[in-house]
Order: C-alpha cells, then sequence, then structure tokens
C-alpha cells in the first residue's frame, strides 16, 4: 500500500518534469511556433492524466502482527503464574497487611492503579498523615543490579586465599584456607537470616488547626523509621504538596538541618514524638511489607492491563 501511495504521488511530479524539459529542449522563435487549432487543443485537453494527484481510497485496516498471538499467550502465561504463586510467596507480608487493615488505628487510601498509599488517623487535634510509594522497590532493583556488580568484584577479591601461592611464588597454600562445605551452608543460612530489609521511603505529616503542619521524611528499614529531616510549614498544604507549584514553593523555604546534626537528646525527643502517634517499631516492619504486596497487585493488573489491549 505504500509503494502504490509512492507511485501516485511521483507520477504527477515525473510527468510534469518531462514535459518542462521536453519544452526547454524545443525552444524556437515566435515566428515559427503554429497556432493551435480547435482540434489540438481538444485532444490535448484529453490526453491530460484522468487520475488524481492524490490516492482518495479508504486505507484498509492492516491485520494483526504474526508476534500478537503469541505475545498475548505469553502474557497468559506470566499471568497465570502470577495469579498462582506471586501472593503465596508474600504470605507472612500479607498476613501482617491484613493484621494492620484490621487492628491498626490507621485508615487506609490505597488506589488501584496509582503508586502511592496514604495512611491517616487522628491524635488529639492532629492530623496525621502517613505516605509511601512501591515505586521503593522498583527503584531498589534498579540499584541492587549495580551493588551486585560491584559486590562480586570484591567478593571475588576477599575470597582468594591468604597463603595461597602465586606460580612463581614458593609459598605453599595451608588447610586454614579452605572452609568445609557444611561451614558454607551455615553462613549461607546466617546470612539469609540476618538479610536487612530494604529501605522505604516514608513521609510523616502532622497537622494542627491554624498552626500549619510538620513534614518529616523518614526511611523506614529493619523495624525503625530513620528520621532525616524535620520541616515546618506554616500552611498544611505546603507540607503535601500535591502539585507542581506546592512543589515549587516549598523548595524554596528553608527545610532545616539534617536531624543527624542536631543535639542526641532533642533527636531522641523527636523519636518519642513519632512513637506515641503510632509511627514505631511496628509500622517500620509493616510498611515494606505492605509495597511488596501492592506491588504484586499492580504487576498483575499491569500484566491484565497490556494483554487485553493487545489482544482487542
Amino acid at each position: 500500500m505504500l509503494s502504490l501511495r509512492a507511485f501516485s504521488r511521483s507520477v504527477p511530479r515525473t510527468f510534469s518534469r518531462s514535459v518542462a524539459l521536453s519544452s526547454r529542449s524545443a525552444v524556437r522563435p515566435l515566428s515559427t511556433i503554429q497556432k493551435p487549432s480547435f482540434l489540438q487543443s481538444s485532444w490535448k485537453q484529453l490526453a491530460r492524466p484522468s487520475y488524481p494527484a492524490f490516492s482518495t481510497a479508504r486505507i484498509l485496516r492492516e491485520p494483526a502482527g504474526e508476534g500478537d498471538v503469541e505475545l498475548v499467550a505469553k502474557f497468559e502465561e506470566e499471568l497465570q503464574h502470577e495469579k498462582a504463586s506471586g501472593l503465596e510467596d508474600l504470605d507472612a507480608s500479607v498476613q501482617n497487611v491484613k493484621y494492620l487493615l484490621e487492628n491498626g488505628p490507621w485508615e487506609v487510601k490505597d488506589v488501584p492503579g496509582e503508586q502511592e498509599v496514604i495512611l491517616t488517623r487522628k491524635f488529639g487535634n492532629e492530623d496525621i498523615r502517613v505516605t509511601f510509594t512501591v515505586a521503593d522497590l522498583q527503584n531498589l532493583s534498579e540499584q541492587e543490579d549495580f551493588d551486585d556488580a560491584a559486590l562480586s568484584d570484591e567478593l571475588d577479591y576477599q575470597h582468594q586465599p591468604v597463603n595461597q601461592s602465586r606460580p612463581s611464588g614458593n609459598v605453599p597454600s595451608h588447610t586454614e584456607d579452605r572452609v568445609a562445605p557444611a561451614d558454607r551452608e551455615l553462613d549461607d543460612d546466617l546470612d539469609r537470616d540476618l538479610e536487612p530489609s530494604f529501605p522505604a521511603r516514608v513521609n510523616v505529616t502532622v497537622e494542627k488547626p491554624g498552626s500549619g503542619a510538620l513534614l518529616i521524611q523518614t526511611i523506614a528499614q529493619d523495624g525503625v523509621f530513620q528520621v532525616e529531616e524535620v520541616s515546618y510549614f506554616n500552611k498544611s498544604d505546603l507540607a503535601h504538596a500535591q502539585t507542581a507549584e506546592k512543589d515549587w514553593a516549598r523548595q524554596s523555604l528553608y527545610a532545616g538541618p539534617p536531624f543527624e546534626n542536631l543535639d542526641e537528646d532533642l533527636q531522641s525527643y523527636i523519636e518519642r514524638y513519632l512513637e506515641e502517634r503510632g509511627i514505631n517499631a511496628e509500622l517500620a516492619n509493616v510498611i515494606p511489607d505492605y509495597i511488596q504486596v501492592k506491588e504484586q497487585k499492580e504487576y498483575v493488573r499491569w500484566l491484565e492491563n497490556v494483554r487485553n489491549f493487545i489482544a482487542a
């Protein structure tokens, strides 16, 4: 179809070029040119091309790509696998999230298809809001790829026997350089038990009517909220910064010093301030679990949406 359109567009241009070239090559004095008769002018009108310069035919719908069927089948295979085993692998995380929803003081706003999760509660005259996102888990996988490559190079260097002689050396290797397989398995089990959870960025806002709001930026990992920064805003909407304008206005304000630069006693009082409002070890353990469960659900939803689009 593309070649036909190209041909239909090129024919009039070629025809006009050939007429122009022939007219230039056959230039004669005006006195020698005969005036066209009535029959000649009629013949020239009949000799004009009867087709339009551009095709007006309807463009037919192209058939589905050859690989569409196989792609849909692959999506279906992945979808069935994730539905069968995805949440089963996260059973402990699912139970922790269920406990939070049923027994915790928090109201959860979790919109299907969105990355951000919002927890809210009342504490006296304060409105407390905790937000986190599944994007932290996706960003972590990219960082792990980089860290694994660097760690692999480091381990290759560290695992070289200390007393192992080089090809040109005279120092023999000793038995203490070798580790028994059973000891290796025990070390691997200990490493897995001590493997830290992934860091989840959590923003906490505390609002009071007519008094503005605090924005406390933290990292939840291994059952601990690590406070990074505490900021005050006289307008509560700046603490949320749900629009680009609000975010820009917030960036121009003084956000406070890094938390680790504060007096140690002041740090301890701020941490207790958060614990009294439910920002505690229990919540720090549940949030990474919630992120993993939601990311799994969103992945299944993504598989369904893309499969349905390609198959439509």
